[in-house]
């Protein structure tokens, strides 16, 4: 198997892989993110109330220092606050012996007492204060959570703004930290310097109004937005899953109403990149009716309506969506993610014990902990190269300091290593095989009727989970169910790659638009069932066409705005049949340039093809079913007539 080949049969996410949902967009800045505000800039903050600690009155004076006070406005309910708690305290341990004064305002209806259990649960060390009634929120003038203040000896505020440069937009995170802002203007005040830079900003989620004005009560939550709620977002958006906030009720429709409409009339939410392409069965769109409905909604003032109008609760199964698997396998311990830093992936090794070949037709995976598990890649392995590799994780000698533990081991993408046929057991068997993927809304996945995968027998199961982070630290134990076949297998599944490293020079520094094409042909009669394209960081679009031989060329998909952390398999809605001979074409465009927010370069350098994000890839998969006895392939060139 030739290099090129290697590694896209090793990355070929297969057609049945799953939603890769991120909690990145693209959309422009919202009413979370807004402008750079300067007000209350050199003024003296009044002393406001606060509420009681250990029963006694406070107020904001309470907790200053003698040289000055960070004052910084928080919710647990935004995972853009909640991301900074390692920051915050790094940065209280270093200026606390300084004489700086931290307290953090929690502008929500969260009570006491869940506030400092939110507050232990992210270590934060300084006071943790509700600030329900938006008192101090009014005094600051602050917008957004998070949001800081740093205020002088006299309590005359010298900055405002964001902590540092870790997010371009909410949930846009840049490759890196390079600006310290709140560092920065501690750094001066405890200097006795002008801080550099007085106000930045602040990009977080959106402080509420006490009170909103309706205006109307033509459209209403209980009546109107619950359903789409209902419809669109709340397989997510609940408690224990991937949302990053609940939508679930109507207070917390009203917190969130400025970004649901933002979000939605941009169309990056419900997520879903193409803008062309064939019908598509797993498309998540609203219609124009469901976008008028919640923009006049947020417009009137959130009307809350009757309740009586309300749609009964939606009820999500706690069990397997797909009834009880044939066979389940599970990590053996927890695996523990660290509160902060760069997402990681990590893989379990997870011996099957089948004593004998399966096919597999559906699979399930159920996360142990959906609020850190970005999505999975499922392996199989034959070889038992995963299996040293994750003995070689546990006898290394690990530092005091690192916070992630537990089975398993850390890879950039893929398990780690590339198939050689070689290494299989036995000659009929790949050395690895795929059983597609898992992301936040997927029910489980079923293969078309009479396909399967074969799962060769003592094979162990390797799981590529992507964790990301919450601010806090976490465990999961995650596990696959799978389905195997009752009666024979007719069309043993294919997956089928286009592009790959024979397309790749590197792509220059500096360069905006860098244009990368690849083709390949089918050896035999088959049906197309699905299609994901695969790039990295520096993709800006893509598309995959299919051409029959002397035929027309049909557009499969077309995303024009591309975004790694929106990945997912399209489904058709029918399959489309590739006469033996087809070709599909890719083409892409990738931004290596500085005014690309994703580039992991500063300055941009050029980018060849490899594994690490830091690399770039193009590839389109193509799931794929035979329609005759022959074996579907790929071949590079094109075939003789």
């Amino acid at each position: 198997m030739s290099k090129m080949a290697q590694v896209g049969f090793a990355l070929a996410l297969l057609a049945g892989a799953g939603v890769l949902v991120g909690l990145n967009g693209s959309a422009p800045t919202s009413a979370a993110d807004p402008q750079v505000s300067t007000d209350k800039l050199n003024k003296t903050i009044d002393n406001v109330k606060l509420p009681a600690t250990d029963g006694k009155p406070a107020a904001l004076r309470d907790f200053a220092g003698t040289k000055g006070t960070v004052v910084v406005f928080l919710s647990f309910d935004c995972p853009v606050s909640n991301s900074y708690a390692a920051t915050l305290t790094e940065l209280h341990k270093a200026y606390i012996a300084k004489g700086v004064g931290f307290l953090a305002l929690v502008p929500t209806e969260d009570n006491a007492e869940k506030i400092a259990k939110k507050a232990v649960e992210f270590k934060l060390p300084f006071p943790v204060l509700s600030d329900s009634n938006l008192v101090a929120a009014e005094a600051f003038k602050a917008i957004v959570t998070p949001e800081a203040f740093v205020l002088d000896h006299n309590h005359v505020l010298r900055y405002r703004g964001r902590i540092d440069n870790q997010y371009y937009g909410r949930m846009k995170k840049n490759p890196q930290v390079t600006e310290r802002d709140l560092k920065d203007a501690i750094e001066g005040l405890v200097g006795g310097k002008d801080v550099p830079t007085p106000a930045t900003r602040a990009i977080g989620c959106h402080i509420d109004p006490k009170e909103r004005k309706v205006t109307s009560d033509a459209v209403t939550y209980h009546r109107d937005v619950a359903p789409i709620l209902q419809k669109h977002c709340q397989s997510c958006h609940r408690p224990g899953d991937v949302g990053p906030f609940a939508l679930l009720t109507y207070k917390q429709a009203v917190a969130w109403s400025a970004d649901i409409v933002h979000y939605t009339q941009s169309k990056d939410m419900p997520p879903w990149k193409p803008v062309a392409g064939v019908e598509f069965m797993n498309a998540r769109s609203l219609t124009v009716r469901e976008l008028d409905t919640l923009r006049l909604w947020e417009k009137a003032g959130c009307p809350e309506g009757d309740t009586k109008d309300a749609p009964p609760p939606l009820k999500f199964p706690d069990g397997w969506r797909l009834g009880e698997p044939d066979l389940v396998v599970e990590m053996t311990e927890d695996f523990h993610i660290g509160a902060a830093g760069k997402d990681t992936f990590r893989c379990f090794v997870l011996p099957t014990g089948l004593k004998e070949d399966k096919y597999v037709v559906a699979y399930e995976v159920k996360p142990g902990n959906a609020t850190v598990v970005h999505h999975t890649l499922n392996y199989f392995d034959t070889t038992g190269k995963a299996r040293k590799l994750e003995a070689a994780e546990k006898n290394r000698k690990k530092a005091p300091e690192e916070p992630d533990h537990g089975p398993g081991y850390s890879v950039s993408m893929g398990i780690g290593f590339l198939p050689n046929q070689a290494d299989a057991p036995r000659p009929d068997v790949p050395p690895i095989g795929f059983l597609g993927g898992w992301a936040p809304g997927q029910l489980g996945t079923k293969l078309p009727e009479n396909s399967g995968i074969l799962l060769p027998k003592e094979a162990e199961i390797v799981l590529q989970v992507h964790y990301h982070r919450t601010g806090k630290p976490e465990k999961d134990r995650t596990k696959i169910g799978l389905y195997f076949a009752k009666k024979p297998v007719e069309k043993p599944w294919a997956s089928l790659a286009v592009g790959g490293m024979s397309i790749f020079g590197a792509i220059p520094a500096d360069k905006a638009k860098h244009v990368l094409k690849g083709s390949a042909w089918t050896t035999a009669d088959a049906n197309i069932h699905s299609v994901m394209p695969h790039m990295h960081l520096l993709g800006k679009s893509v598309k995959i066409t299919m051409t029959p031989p002397g035929g027309d060329t049909v557009v499969l998909i077309d995303i024009a705005h591309w975004d790694y952390n929106w990945q997912e398999s399209y489904w058709f809605a029918k399959p489309q049949f590739a006469k033996a001979g087809t070709r599909f074409d890719i083409e892409a465009v990738f931004d290596n340039s500085a005014k690309n927010p994703n580039n992991p370069n500063n300055p941009p350098k050029d980018v060849s093809f490899g594994e690490e994000t830091t690399n770039e890839m193009l590839f389109g998969f193509i799931g794929a079913t035979p329609t005759t006895n022959e074996r579907v392939r790929m071949q590079r060139t094109e075939p003789k007539k």
